[in-house]
């Protein structure tokens, strides 16, 4: 027998739609929701619903709601947390042109550091990881898959679960933009050499210089990006 997928909840149909008129700015930042009754008209749900909703937007940093007071619709940018960023994982149309090159820069920010560490705690393991790169299918998708991989893992090997909590948010869009990324063969080339002197490092637990490399690395893919970017365009 056939499985059909489950309907979507009411209240998960009313946030999505309510996600996407404020993403493609039907309720842009600053603005207002209509009134309770009228805007669960509008979306074909009850009010009840419609409140389960919305209370849902508000815990994530999309609206700020007021007993008595109309809903508010947040400059998510500011007031967002990262379930902001699985929200927008779904919506990558609408993301803004800075988006990916920031989301680079807060890798580069962030990966020496959980790198270091991460050789610095368990420099076997880092290695044994790094020795699956050599024989990595040369397509985009592997390595989207194995870069992804990698990071996660140097999170959760650096000790500091903050930085897989910061990198679990970007999931939803990490492969999607990384095989973008890797479309490129000089990506896959930097990336390979990446692979090749961290693992160089992580053999001979030097976890410094695996820093130093790591941070070379996350440069290089800002700049490769940009060259993504202009072929795009040139297109």
């Amino acid at each position: 027998m056939p499985r059909w997928p489950a309907p979507q909840r009411p209240a998960a149909h009313a946030e999505q739609a309510l996600l996407t008129n404020i993403l493609d700015g039907s309720y842009p930042p600053g603005s207002v929701l209509p009134a309770e009754r009228d805007l669960a008209g509008r979306l074909g749900v009850t009010r009840p619903t419609l409140r389960e909703a919305l209370q849902r937007l508000a815990r994530d940093g999309w609206l700020t709601i007021h007993q008595g007071k109309p809903t508010l619709v947040n400059d998510y940018w500011r007031e967002g947390g990262l379930k902001v960023l699985d929200a927008l994982a779904c919506y990558a149309e609408k993301l803004p042109p800075d988006f990916v090159p920031n989301l680079l820069q807060v890798r580069l920010d962030i990966a020496p550091a959980y790198t270091r560490a991460a050789v610095q705690r368990a420099a076997p393991q880092v290695a044994a990881l790094l020795a699956r790169a050599a024989s990595l299918y040369d397509t985009p998708e592997a390595y989207a898959a194995f870069d992804w991989t990698l990071h996660r893992a140097l999170s959760i090997a650096s000790g500091n679960p903050v930085y897989t909590l910061i990198l679990n948010g970007f999931a939803g869009f990490y492969e999607q933009m990384a095989r973008l990324y890797f479309d490129r063969p000089e990506a896959r080339t930097a990336s390979r050499a990446f692979y090749a002197g961290l693992l160089s490092a992580a053999q001979a637990g030097d976890a410094t210089r695996a820093g130093e490399i790591c941070e070379r690395a996350m440069r290089q893919s800002i700049e490769l990006w940009d060259g993504t970017k202009d072929d795009k365009n040139n297109a």
